[in-house]
């Protein structure tokens, strides 16, 4: 099994084909964090780290949005693409390499907000390292900022723990890809299998990733809230807010 690192390293290239149009999602996601980010501090200029940052899904857009942005990726190569992908868009970002559970690293800091999407967290496989985590954006936060992770629903999922999601065709005929991944189960923790087959002129080709996750129930990051010191810890269903992950928010003691 390959770290966290090497696959977000060998996917860094073709991140972006796993959505059906990237700019649409980049704005579409920005549309929704932004004002949510806006209403919970108060704040029509915020400052925000974004310390598991990829490829730059968050941060593009809600750079475009007016914020002022730092973000941060143990991947080398998902930053670098972050990098270019911000330059593209003339997007004023500062970037670094960085593991959450160490972000001392970063110069900056008193950030209005700290986020963590697309289900980063359960990457971290021991208690440990999601207590060592969120300890570290707490650190980076000023008082009275907030913490915002998207997670997937493990509290449901864990009951079906179903198997694979159903493969998605994009593209025309001749340049098709199919993305899909499969689940394959080991109690609590599993390991997802991406793949993504594109087709050419020449046939088709294939990528296989492979990475490790924990099914990251609500019960479990209660403690690690605590021992960062976050109070009023909020679960935000997608019915209410439209994103397409339950998103939590925490905030540093003012």
């Amino acid at each position: 099994m390959e770290t966290v690192e090497a696959f977000y390293d060998d996917l860094a290239a073709h991140y972006h084909l796993i959505f059906e149009d990237w700019d649409k999602n980049i704005a579409e996601q920005s549309a929704i964090l932004g004002p949510l980010l806006e209403s919970y501090t108060g704040l029509r200029s915020l400052r925000i780290l974004d310390c598991a940052c990829g490829i730059g899904i968050q941060t593009l857009g809600l750079a475009q949005r007016g914020h002022t942005l730092v973000a941060s990726d143990l991947s080398r190569a998902s930053v670098a693409r972050a990098l270019r992908e911000a330059r593209l868009r003339e997007a004023n970002v500062r970037f670094h390499v960085a593991d959450m559970r160490n972000l001392s690293g970063i110069s900056e800091g008193n950030f209005d907000a700290v986020l963590a999407a697309d289900n980063a967290l359960p990457h971290l496989l021991l208690d440990s390292e999601r207590d060592r985590a969120l300890q570290e954006m707490a650190n980076k936060l000023r008082p009275g900022g907030i913490m915002v992770a998207s997670i997937r629903d493990y509290d449901f999922l864990i009951n079906t723990r179903p198997a694979m999601q159903p493969p998605s065709f994009f593209g025309d005929r001749g340049c098709r890809r199919i993305v899909h991944q499969v689940w394959d189960w080991d109690g609590a923790e599993y390991d997802l299998h991406l793949h993504i087959a594109f087709e050419s002129p020449a046939g088709w080709n294939a990528k296989h990733y492979v990475s490790r996750y924990r099914a990251l129930f609500r019960e479990d990051l209660a403690p690690s809230f605590q021992k960062a010191s976050f109070i009023d810890v909020q679960w935000l269903e997608p019915e209410s807010t439209s994103f397409y992950q339950p998103i939590v928010i925490a905030r540093k003691p003012a």
